[in-house]
Order: C-alpha cells, then sequence, then structure tokens
C-alpha cells in the first residue's frame, strides 16, 4: 500500500507513535508519505520507501495567523494526487482530520479514505473547547476510520462527542523493545548519578496535564528515604515552575533538568524508576518506554494509565494527587532490591507480551485493509 500520515513533528507521545507506525509499515514494504510542517522528531537517518512532503506555510500581509490548516489541505490533496495513496492516516484530530476531509472533498470520488486516530488531549482538552466541539466531532464523524489508544479515550469519545461506540477500535501505543532495553543503549549512569544515587526519571512535555510539581514532591520524599537523583528530561511550560519548586525544596544539587531529547531511549535505560503523576493520561507512552527498560512506575490511577501498568506488578499507581502514597511506594521499591528485581521484569515482560510494535504494527496494517474494503464497496452501484 502507499500509506499518508500526518502528525505533529514536535516531541509528543502522537507524533512519536505516528513516526514509529510510518516506519514499520515501511519495513513490512509499504511506502510511507508523511505530511507535515517539518520533519517529525524520531524520523532520522534515510529509510527505504519512506518520503516526506513538507507543508509550505505562505505568509501573506493579510493574514495575521497563516492559514496552516488549509495549507496542509492543500499539501494532502498534492500528495495523494501525486503519489496516488490508498489511504491517509491522520494522528491526532484538530486540525489534521480537518484538513484531510477538506482533501478528500477536493479530490471529489478519487480520495483515498480517511483513517483518525485520536491520542488524547485532541479530544479530552482541545476537542472541548466550546470553539472547536462542533469541528472536532464532524472531523471525526467524517472519517471512514477511527481508532483510540486506549479504551478510556474511546468511551470519553463517545461519551462527550456521541461518536457511536462501534465506530471507534482501540489499538494501543506501542513499543520498539530491541530499542527501548535496559542493556541495548549506552547508558549515561556514571553522570546522572555520579554517587551512585538511585535514577528517578520523569519525560514528558511539561504541560499543567503532566503535573510537573507532583514529580518534585515525590522525589524529595523519596530523596529523604534513599539516595537518589532525579532526571527531568523534555521542556514545557511547567519548567519553571518545577524549577522554582526544586529551589524551594533546597535539591537542586540532586535534579537535572536535560530539556528535550530525541534519543530517549539512551537516559530511560539508566532509570531505576519512572514517575507518571499526570492529572490523566490518554494511554502513557513514555511510561510504557520506560517499562520496556525494565523500570517500574509510579504514578495516578487516572485515564488510560491503568491499562498500561499492572498495578502492583509492574509499579504502583494510587489516586490522583496523592503525593504521600506515591512517594512511600516508590522509595519502598527503590529500597527494596527483591521487589524492584521484580517489578522491572514484570514491567519489561509486559511491553514486550503486549505492546510490542511488531504486534501492533500489522493490527493497522488489516485496519486499513478493512477500511479500503468498505470504500470501495461503498463507491460500487
Amino acid at each position: 500500500m502507499k500509506i499518508g500520515i500526518t502528525c505533529y513533528p514536535t516531541y509528543g507521545g502522537s507524533g512519536a507513535v505516528a513516526t514509529a507506525l510510518g516506519i514499520g509499515l515501511a519495513e513490512r514494504g509499504h511506502e510511507v508519505h508523511f505530511v507535515s510542517y517539518a520533519q517529525p522528531f524520531r524520523l532520522s537517518g534515510f529509510r527505504e520507501r519512506v518520503y516526506l512532503h513538507e507543508v509550505k506555510v505562505d505568509r501573506y500581509p493579510l493574514f495575521e495567523h497563516p492559514p496552516y490548516m488549509l495549507s496542509l489541505a492543500a499539501a494532502i490533496h498534492d500528495t495523494a494526487l501525486r503519489e496516488e495513496l490508498d489511504v491517509m492516516h491522520v494522528h491526532y484530530a484538530i486540525p489534521h482530520a480537518m484538513s484531510a476531509w477538506i482533501a478528500q472533498e477536493m479530490l471529489d470520488g478519487d480520495a483515498p479514505p480517511l483513517v483518525t486516530t485520536l491520542h488524547g488531549t485532541d479530544v479530552t482538552l482541545v476537542g472541548l473547547d466550546p470553539s472547536f466541539r462542533a469541528i472536532t466531532r464532524f472531523s471525526i464523524l467524517r472519517s471512514q476510520g477511527i481508532t483510540a489508544v486506549s479504551s478510556f479515550l474511546r468511551e470519553a469519545t463517545v461519551r462527550d462527542f456521541e461518536v457511536p461506540e462501534e465506530r471507534i477500535r482501540v489499538v494501543p501505543n506501542f513499543v520498539d523493545t530491541a530499542l527501548f532495553r535496559r542493556e541495548g543503549a549506552p547508558c549515561h549512569r556514571q553522570v546522572l548519578a555520579p554517587g551512585g544515587e538511585k535514577i528517578v526519571m520523569h519525560v514528558s512535555n511539561f504541560r499543567p496535564v503532566k503535573r510537573v510539581p507532583d514529580v518534585i514532591r515525590i522525589f524529595a520524599g523519596i530523596r529523604k528515604a534513599v539516595p537518589a537523583r532525579l532526571v527531568l528530561v523534555g521542556d514545557g511550560p511547567e519548567r519553571s515552575r518545577a524549577a522554582a519548586a526544586v529551589r524551594e525544596l533546597g535539591i537542586e544539587d540532586d535534579v537535572l533538568f536535560l530539556g528535550k531529547h530525541a534519543a530517549v531511549h539512551e537516559l530511560l535505560a539508566c532509570a531505576d524508576l519512572f514517575l507518571m503523576p499526570s492529572e490523566s493520561e490518554s494511554f502513557g507512552l513514555a511510561a510504557l518506554e520506560a517499562m520496556a527498560c525494565g523500570a517500574p512506575v509510579v504514578g495516578y490511577a487516572a485515564g488510560g494509565l491503568p491499562e498500561v501498568v499492572p498495578h502492583g506488578e509492574a509499579g504502583w499507581l494510587v489516586p490522583r494527587g496523592a503525593v504521600a502514597d506515591a512517594t512511600e511506594a516508590a522509595a519502598g521499591l527503590l529500597a527494596d532490591p527483591a521487589q524492584w528485581q521484580r517489578f522491572g521484569e514484570a514491567a519489561r515482560r509486559t511491553a514486550v507480551e503486549r505492546f510490542e510494535a511488531k504486534q501492533v504494527v500489522p493490527i493497522y496494517e488489516s485496519y486499513y485493509e478493512s477500511v479500503r474494503a468498505d470504500a470501495e464497496a461503498g463507491r460500487k452501484p
């Protein structure tokens, strides 16, 4: 098949999964065409059968804000027409699904079917804004195929957007366990924890929903019980608040702000524990990647995270906002080598058995075929 993929190229779970999916499909012999305003952050080096079509946004004086949605629609239209795409797969509903629908209308009866994958805040936050709800619902319903990364997200979409449940297929995010593994990447433990401390890690885009100040507070409690260092990977609006919390607690010497890193697998290979105390997670890809590296997860039992982290086996999930409980669970894990090893092995096993890329990519492949067949049947008189 010739498959078009549109995603945000910046750091985040939806772009990471979309890129990995495209690479996986290309490795299975398909031709993949990324349509985006920049190269996806995890698309590095030459990949056979992988192409990038960059969206050009002209800045005319007339436009106070350049119309990216229309530029994207034009790019999807041109790519679908020129490359004769068999299916178009967009990740994140707004504005990608809407742009793809416009491209379909421009192509009239010769458009490839559209698959939209819902990743989280596109429906739980952005889409629920009164100014976006109607267009988000319209875009989702005009897609020939709809997938969600967790049962939690499917239920939220059905409830908040009145999308028929049977129209949404749950296809989980996935991880390349050959890349994300404890012994695989060159570990930087001597740099991150030169005194042999335990390494506690958090990876996110530092948005309010990630509750990074809770990460700081939990770590401060861990540090009182176990020699440890906190490694924070990523950047975003909450970084300044996090830095302020670190200063207020007097733990600057044991907290590292590393900023954004594309090769996050190299860092996760060093993690002894991963913290994810989010307000809500539609899936929790960073937690899964940490689990693949054998790191137990401590977080809040919110959203789709319980579908990823087996509570009491590969980590501990406590009620949202229960900083003291999270601290106790995390410190207990790090202080008990036998328990930590059991949890770490279970985390790795869960990633391999349930969320391995080689298992999930063929699900998308099969789904494309069924959507194409349904679309073709609908075109016949």
